[in-house]
């Protein structure tokens, strides 16, 4: 009938034998085939690629969004009792030795993902009740210092503590870290390393967790403040990727590396911590720092810490500069306290010179512009008494505790005259802590975020009320449920010093927006030991991800994810594909000569191709 058939037996096995034949073919290959094949072809792989695009940013966008939703609300609910059943999860333990007392604080945290750009995901631990994993005992540890051996028995109850919540097959992979702090600072040194030493020698005979040398030792104020910057900024997730467009970002000059070319990270937030003894600052500075002299340069360099949070120290995006600087006498209490001892001593010299009464009766007090109106107080020392009445002048009261900050004309100062480098105000977050919020909050009823005008009218307005009034106020519950006499006494006090350290001591405009303060973050009270263990366990990363391609390396398929097999099964379908199209092609060519008149040339391309002429073919 002069059709062709093409027996392709030659090419495949036995079993699989069939025949095709051209006219067989649907009719769409007998028209314009070669660019039906690739317009096919090009279809193919462009639903291919398109299939694997969509794919990948449905996955991995899905897969960002909810990391940072549920990494945002770890943080805010962080509520749930830790599951000690799961042997992914990993614990750490830090004691606070305090001059008062010793707290115990346990953490945890699953295991690192694999990304050396990442740090550990450390949380509090909570019990089955959803409480923090938290105790402490009293005195302070430095109560021991002439008694040192007796350290381990005071400490043991944290410990056993501890041991109780954390599983036991866990302990041995635990760090426990015991860090003292002010009360043990003021110890001489051989008072401290015998401490040190009793601590070193009985807790690894009595407890499993790993507590090496370096895991017991009295920290500066410096390393105290990096610490607590640490645990602020990275329970606000600071130290994480930049995913949205609209995140506060800084430009920074790596330490060290100062010739290459600044990164852009997420802006981390400074902290003001005003206490009853000190008031301390700590805040990231992202440039180059220069100095006015030699000398501020040496003082500088015990101010500035340069550190890695990140577990390669090839890695420099968690490379940050913190400046951090501690004021002793410039907490609340301390500040009224000098601020007494001035009053007193130059009430009594200028009674003995001028021959006055001043302050030496009731009816003859001194006239106290930072106390509230009427109010009667008195100073007693070395038994001797001066007698007050407030008269709330919040701006008089602002001008007299001015020289209090010794502000000194050297540029780029603070208190004291100490070194500070400059804030870039209009690109920068602060968060105020304990007396910054005590004295937004507690009276006046304006925690949060900070506005100067608003606040000095407010303090103003407390400060000119009569004393009988806020009494009346503070019977009625109008105030704070925690604020007492003592608060709604030197509330007038500590607003006018809050406003000066903040504004006249650390500089910063009567403007600025972004302080914000607070007694807690996301509901949580941030104690400095989080920064000290996140920073502490900075390295163990590295352990999980070397246990990660170990694992790698000797399960090959296993750790080939699903969709790389799909899209390998797609490719490898394709090329199988397009090899029967051009196979096919290729015998429509052959079947289109043997239809031209010259039988000779068409059984010559038949041998070409290696199979039996035509007629041998219809034979078969």
């Amino acid at each position: 009938m002069g059709v062709a058939q093409a027996d392709i037996s030659c090419l495949i096995p036995a079993s699989w034998h069939f025949s095709i034949s051209p006219v067989g073919c649907p009719r769409i290959l007998n028209t314009n085939l070669r660019q039906i094949i690739v317009i096919s072809v090009l279809a193919a792989a462009v639903s291919l690629l398109y299939f694997s695009v969509v794919i990948i940013r449905n996955k991995y966008g899905r897969l960002s969004r909810d990391k940072k939703f549920q990494r945002y609300l770890a943080r805010v609910t962080d509520i749930e009792a830790t599951d000690t059943n799961n042997p992914n999860v990993n614990y750490g333990i830090v004691v606070d030795c305090g001059s008062s007392g010793s707290r115990i604080f346990v953490y945890c945290w699953p295991r690192h993902n694999g990304n050396p750009h990442d740090l550990l995901d450390i949380r509090q631990m909570r019990d089955k009740n959803r409480k923090p994993v938290v105790m402490k005992i009293k005195p302070g540890i430095s109560e021991f210092a002439t008694s040192p051996e007796k350290v381990s028995d005071y400490i043991s109850p944290l410990l056993n503590f501890a041991a109780e919540h954390v599983p036991r097959a866990k302990h041995k992979e635990t760090p426990l870290y015991i860090l003292c702090t002010a009360g043990m600072r003021i110890l001489p040194e051989s008072q401290q390393k015998a401490i040190l030493e009793d601590l070193l020698t009985d807790i690894p005979v009595h407890f499993d967790f790993l507590f090496s040398d370096s895991h017991a030792e009295v920290i500066s104020g410096k390393q105290e403040g990096v610490y607590a910057w640490i645990g602020i900024n990275f329970v606000l997730g600071r130290f994480e990727h930049i995913e949205d467009d609209d995140e506060a970002v800084v430009e920074v000059n790596i330490p060290g590396s100062e010739s290459s070319e600044a990164i852009v990270r997420k802006r981390t937030a400074g902290i003001l911590d005003m206490g009853g003894v000190s008031t301390q600052i700590a805040y990231e500075v992202p440039k180059t720092v220069s100095f006015a002299s030699s000398q501020q340069e040496e003082v500088a360099k015990n101010l500035l810490a340069e550190f890695n949070l990140g577990c390669d120290v090839h890695q420099t995006e968690h490379v940050y500069r913190v400046y951090v600087a501690t004021f002793l006498g410039f907490g609340g209490n301390a500040a009224r306290q000098r601020y007494e001892d001035r009053i007193f001593a130059n009430t009594v010299q200028k009674n003995r010179l001028l021959g006055k009464q001043t302050g030496l009766t009731p009816d003859a007090p001194y006239l106290d512009p930072c106390l509230p109106l009427d109010i009667k107080d008195e100073i007693q020392q070395n038994g001797q008494t001066i007698y007050l009445r407030g008269t709330g002048d919040f701006d008089l009261c602002r001008e007299t505790i001015q020289p209090f900050m010794n502000k000194t004309n050297e540029t780029q100062t603070s208190l004291n005259g100490v070194y500070q480098p400059p804030i870039h105000f209009q690109n920068s977050e602060f968060y105020g802590f304990s007396e910054f919020y005590y004295c937004t909050e507690d009276v006046l009823r304006m925690g949060g975020d900070y506005n100067a005008a608003k606040f000095t009218k407010a303090a103003k307005d407390y400060c000119a009320t009569k004393w009988s009034i806020l009494r009346e106020r503070f019977d009625r519950g109008l105030y704070a449920s925690h604020a007492d006499l003592h608060r709604l006494k030197y509330q007038c006090f500590k607003s006018a010093w809050m406003f000066e350290v903040f504004h006249r001591g650390f500089s910063f405009p009567v403007n600025y927006k972004n302080l914000k303060t607070a007694l807690q973050v996301y509901d949580k009270e941030v104690q400095w030991t989080l920064g000290a263990i996140l920073y502490r366990t900075r390295f163990l990363p590295l352990r999980d991800i070397q246990q990660e391609v170990f694992r790698a390396s000797h399960a090959h398929w296993r750790g080939v994810s699903f969709v790389y097999n799909h899209y390998l099964f797609s490719g490898c379908f394709l090329v199988v594909l397009l090899a029967i199209l051009l196979y096919l092609l290729r015998l429509r060519r052959i079947h289109r000569r043997t239809l031209r008149p010259g039988s000779a040339a068409a059984a010559a391309l038949w041998m070409e191709e290696g199979l039996p002429s035509q007629k041998a073919a219809g034979a078969l």
